[in-house]
This record gives C-alpha cells, sequence and structure tokens, in this order.
C-alpha cells in the first residue's frame, strides 16, 4: 500500500500541473472561438473544417486592432466610439469600469503589480505577501494622516481574490523577488520558494522600507 501511495502521488504531481494547463489553454481557445460569428467560420467560408481557424482569427483582429489604433486615425475613431458609449448610462459603467482595470494592468508604463511588499495581514506579526498598486486617491489621502500606499493582498492558491488595503508606508516591506516569482510563491502555499539570491537580501523582517 506504502508503495501504491508514494508512486501514485509522484504520478500526479507530474500530471496535474500539465493536464491542468492544458485546461485552461482549451478553454481560453473555446472562449476565443465563440466571439467569431458563423459566417467567418471555416466551414462557411471554405466549405471545410480547420482546427484552431477561429483562434487564429481572433489574435490577427486583435493584433491589427492593434496597430490601427496606434496612429492618428485610429485614435480619433477610438475616441469618438468611447465618447458615444460615454453617452450610454449601464453600458457606460461597465465599460469605464473594465477600461480603468485593463489600462492598469496592461498599459507598459502602468504600475499595477509592479512591485512584491510584505506587510503584516491580518494581525501584528503574521506577514504575508502582497503586491504595490499605488497611492490612496486625493480625497482617501486627506483623511489618513502620513503617507500611504495600495497594496493587494492575494489569497492562497488562488491569487485572483483577495484585499485592497490602503497602509502606511512605513509598515511595507519592499521586497526584491520579481512579481512572477511572488505569485509563485503565494500559490504554491510557500513550497516554491524563490531562489537563494532572491532570499539572500531578505535574511531579517523587518517594517524597513527602502
Amino acid at each position: 500500500m506504502r508503495f501504491f501511495k508514494r508512486y501514485f502521488i509522484t504520478g500526479l504531481l507530474i500530471w496535474l500541473p500539465l493536464v491542468t494547463t492544458v485546461w485552461v489553454l482549451l478553454m481560453l481557445a473555446r472562449t476565443l472561438d465563440s466571439l467569431v460569428p458563423s459566417f467567418l467560420s471555416p466551414e462557411a467560408l471554405f466549405g471545410i473544417a480547420i482546427p484552431g481557424f477561429e483562434l487564429v482569427l481572433v489574435l490577427v483582429i486583435i493584433l491589427f486592432t492593434g496597430l490601427f489604433c496606434a496612429n492618428f486615425i485610429g485614435r480619433a475613431i477610438l475616441s469618438r466610439w468611447e465618447s458615444l458609449l460615454g453617452r450610454i448610462p449601464l453600458v457606460r459603467s461597465i465599460y469605464n469600469s473594465v477600461k480603468q482595470v485593463s489600462d492598469t494592468v496592461f498599459a507598459p508604463n502602468g504600475q499595477a503589480f509592479r512591485q512584491a511588499v510584505l506587510v503584516q495581514y491580518p494581525r501584528q506579526g503574521a506577514w504575508t505577501i502582497a503586491f504595490l498598486t499605488g497611492a490612496p486617491c486625493a480625497e482617501i489621502a486627506d483623511l489618513l494622516t502620513g503617507d500611504h500606499v495600495s497594496v493587494y493582498v492575494p489569497t492562497t492558491p488562488n491569487p485572483t481574490s483577495g484585499f485592497f488595503l490602503m497602509m502606511p508606508r512605513t509598515d511595507v516591506q519592499m521586497l526584491e523577488m520579481s512579481v512572477d516569482t511572488a505569485l509563485k510563491y503565494i500559490v504554491s502555499m510557500g513550497v516554491v520558494a524563490p531562489p537563494p539570491a532572491e532570499l539572500a537580501a531578505h535574511e531579517s523582517v523587518g517594517p524597513r522600507v527602502r
């Protein structure tokens, strides 16, 4: 029984991340395929089924949209389109919220998730990894005493959910580890530790901010 358990777990640890990765990619591919209308399907265009055609078509459309909107004419059209959406009450709220989040996260010069930090949460003496996301807005900053920063504390093992906190800058310890390394550390529940080179700079934990 011990022999079976040992090798079964070994095989599971090999297959689980592989199957999960393939499953996520397939789900993403199906989602993108569903965005293509039926008249643009390979059956309607060429009379035959071409696996992956819809996925490639969506990626090409996204690429050419980016190229078109990068010039003056494209930006002008995009501005008018956004102005039109901004006049529709329900659509305006949804579109503006999604756009602000996507612009912050995906913009090359954005500040979202650009710095891993160490904070005390959910109580003093309990430390967790978080991500620096910016600073409180002017209205909130005026009500706070001292310099504060905004941080996102992800949950484990699902970092897509978490808590948004505004903390004094002196309570936030900046880390040298990259965001990718910090995410792996969080998702693995501390099992996949950062490389020794990144840990060497942080052998002591304290509230100091560099």
